[in-house]
């Protein structure tokens, strides 16, 4: 089976970036599921129920979030109705959502998702790995195929999960930095890791917002409004190949789609070798 995860969609070129560009890439790449962290969809913070519903429409089949995931407050009663979107899994009890999202793939093989924010620089949370620990209780008789966001600012809290879920889930992906990392790996036991898928929407930006309203505050301390850039427009995340059997990954590769590449989707080459398992 083969996985997309899509790093934070950014505001509304990000969401429009992926109803135009996922279609073509889900039949190009193979894809029978598609996971995307979208907890920047909503105007750069938060995700509504249109976004949503937009996103699924594009193809996107399991939606994850991240700390800004009670910032447009008329997502509630998505997270607590859906079974396809879940917010962290290390919120407190009582936060409304749930630990993980799940759905069935092409072949009808379940597949779940779940988040966890980083304690680093991040607001205060529950412990991850205990988080962690708990949803892979609760999955235990569902399926074999998880993929886990790590939603964090540090590097060493995505490796640090990596390797405390490794041969345990399919794969463990890094997001919040919006940039994309060259460390993708399979790590013993069949777990696939790369410590930030980087964003989809505006490159021409600073993590997405206006360069301009950015470097002005910047410089000046006079707040401004960091609205959403426009330029570059890019389709970031991971292809990831796992095992139907074990639900171990076979492989990871990053995948970055520009508008150039988008335009020419046809024509352009075949995908790089990707990192493969040890043997």
């Amino acid at each position: 089976m083969r996985v997309l995860f899509l790093g934070d969609i950014v505001g509304k070129p990000g969401v429009a970036f992926v109803k135009r560009a996922l279609p073509l890439v889900i039949g190009r790449e193979g894809i029978d599921l598609v996971i995307a962290d979208a907890e920047n969809a909503a105007d750069g913070s938060g995700l509504t129920p249109k976004d949503y519903r937009q996103l699924r429409q594009a193809g996107v089949d399991l939606v994850t979030l991240g700390d800004h995931v009670y910032r447009k407050k008329d997502i509630i009663a998505t997270l607590e109705q859906d079974e396809r979107i879940c917010r962290p899994a290390n919120f407190p009890d009582g936060a409304p959502g749930r630990d993980f999202a799940s759905a069935a793939a092409k072949d009808g093989t379940m597949v779940a998702a779940f988040c966890l924010l980083g304690r680093t620089y991040m607001r205060p949370v529950e412990c991850p790995y205990r988080a962690a620990d708990r949803v892979l209780g609760q999955l235990a008789t569902k399926t074999r195929c998880v993929i886990v966001d790590m939603h964090a600012e540090a590097t060493a809290d995505k490796y640090l999960m990596a390797h405390h879920l490794k041969g345990r889930v399919s794969a463990v992906i890094g997001t919040h930095t919006h940039v994309p990392t060259a460390d993708e790996q399979v790590l013993p036991g069949g777990t696939a890791f790369i410590c930030d898928v980087g964003m989809t929407g505006p490159y021409d930006s600073i993590l997405g917002r206006r360069i301009d309203r950015v470097l002005s505050t910047a410089v000046t301390f006079v707040p401004t409004p960091f609205d959403v850039a426009t330029g570059d427009l890019r389709l970031g995340g991971a292809v990831v190949d796992i095992d139907l059997a074990t639900g171990q990954a076979t492989s990871i590769r990053r995948l970055m789609v520009n508008e150039e590449m988008l335009a020419g989707m046809l024509k352009v080459r075949e995908p790089r070798e990707p990192i493969r398992a040890p043997m």
